[in-house]
């Protein structure tokens, strides 16, 4: 019997105070944190945990956000924590959404930072895994600040931007790629209405990776959430903006731990029935100092109605793996050329190659790869070649290895059919695995 994964955590604050726990982003340690400690443990006791593999933590890899809550509340029953708040940020978040889901009578109150109910397309996230694997992680480290901080930070806080790029850098690479795994599956848009805490949604107003749309995407789902927008602040707002940020984290689980007579110390806020009203946020200037007012709030919303599901689960399984290996954009592709006289063979390629085959538990998705691989080289379907030297990527095979499949190929599909393999992985390779400038 393997033994149950915990997280590397710390602890601060009163051992007898309400439990706050705080969730990082990826590529991030708890340290990114540091600048909210010293006020919310004094109202609270802290705890910060590492994602596996960031900050020296052991380098388990867990590839979907359900693994890495699951390992969270297996640290929080070893301490025994049973209820508590949670604030999250981006990778952070969606572990805190998840929780909100899965386990709503421990998450007494919720702060999404930076978030989103689904982060960018599923595409760009294994595209990333698939540049870590070939390169490393100096290219996403180098990119990093563009990417967290607004361009008046970077250029005025040098040391924090080196910080950032080196805490990046020291990350496990696998690790790192799991977890652009986990957030490539993430999508909660469906169920945002199920989330019964009480929610902060807090975001800045400069964020391009989880922009203000985003954010009110969420507070339009959560039943009994509200809006918080920093201005002049990008991504990583607890360190952009740590002032604004600990106050608004303050205001709102200080609103949510009122009743001194609750085991917990908390109490939920019922839901006023209002709809959703948009409040404009006030102008922004290049001065502005961090505050303790939201720049704009959305009030409750009505949770969205369900979507009946009518297709077969030989047919959901299957679109779902086949958007995993050869993913979304060549999928799209294919859907939007279905008409009439092609729709019942890709239903039927979902459903059986997809739905039946590559699901499969006798082989894992690398070795079907490489099946794969060799037998479109042999019958000489070279486009098909192209998207599926993709999907290996994808699935975990690196350039190197992709050569020593053709390699073999070679020997046993004959030269001229491994030559002409060998230029069409040559070119998708290239596009795949060179990092973004």
């Amino acid at each position: 019997m393997s033994e149950i994964k915990t997280l590397q955590y710390r602890i601060d604050g009163p051992e007898d105070g309400p439990v706050l726990v705080l969730g990082p982003a990826l590529g991030t340690t708890w340290h990114m944190w540091d600048r909210q400690i010293p006020e919310l443990s004094r109202h609270w006791r802290v705890l910060r945990f590492d994602l596996p593999g960031h900050g020296g933590a052991p380098a388990y890899p867990a590839s979907s956000v359900r693994e890495l809550a699951g390992r969270l509340l297996a640290t929080l029953d070893q301490i025994g924590i049973d209820r508590f708040g949670y604030a999250g940020c981006s990778l952070g978040g969606a572990i805190g959404a998840e929780l909100a889901l899965r386990h709503p009578l421990r998450v007494g109150s919720l702060a999404l930072v930076s978030a989103s109910p689904r982060f960018g397309t599923a595409d760009s996230f294994r595209q990333r895994g698939v540049v870590v694997r070939t390169n490393g992680l100096d290219p996403v480290a180098r990119a990093t600040p563009e990417r967290w901080f607004t361009p008046a930070f970077a250029g005025a806080q040098p040391a924090i931007v080196d910080w950032a790029v080196q805490m990046v850098r020291t990350t496990d690479p696998g690790c790192y790629i799991a977890c652009c795994e986990a957030l490539a599956a993430f999508d909660a848009r469906a169920e945002l209405g199920l989330i019964s805490a009480p929610t902060l949604v807090l975001v800045g107003a400069d964020d391009e990776v989880t922009p203000p749309a985003d954010a009110r995407v969420l507070v339009a789902g959560i039943p009994d959430a509200r809006l918080a927008m920093v201005p002049g602040t990008s991504h990583l707002a607890p360190v952009e903006q740590p002032a604004a940020v600990t106050d608004l984290l303050v205001r709102h689980f200080s609103g949510t731990w009122q009743s001194p007579d609750h085991p917990t110390g908390m109490t939920a806020i019922p839901a006023p029935p209002v709809k959703p009203v948009l409040t404009p946020a006030p102008p922004a200037t290049p001065t502005t100092t961090p505050t303790a007012t939201p720049a704009a709030e959305i009030g409750w919303a009505a949770a969205p109605e369900p979507v009946p599901d009518v297709r077969t689960d030989a047919f959901e399984r299957g679109i779902k793996v086949r958007r995993e290996v050869l993913g979304d954009a060549h999928v799209d592709r294919a859907e939007s050329q279905i008409d009439e006289f092609t729709g019942d063979f890709q239903d039927f390629i979902t459903r059986y190659a997809w739905g039946e085959v590559w699901t499969r538990p006798g082989i894992d998705r690398r070795t079907r790869s490489v099946i794969t691989l060799t037998a479109l080289v042999a019958r000489g379907h070279l486009d098909e070649l192209a998207f599926h030297t993709r999907a290996a990527l994808r699935n975990g095979l690196t350039p190197a290895e992709i050569k020593e499949v053709l390699l073999h190929t070679g020997v046993y599909c004959g030269v001229p059919a491994a030559n002409a393999a060998f230029a069409v992985a040559q070119r998708v390779i290239r596009e795949e695995t060179s990092p973004e400038e």
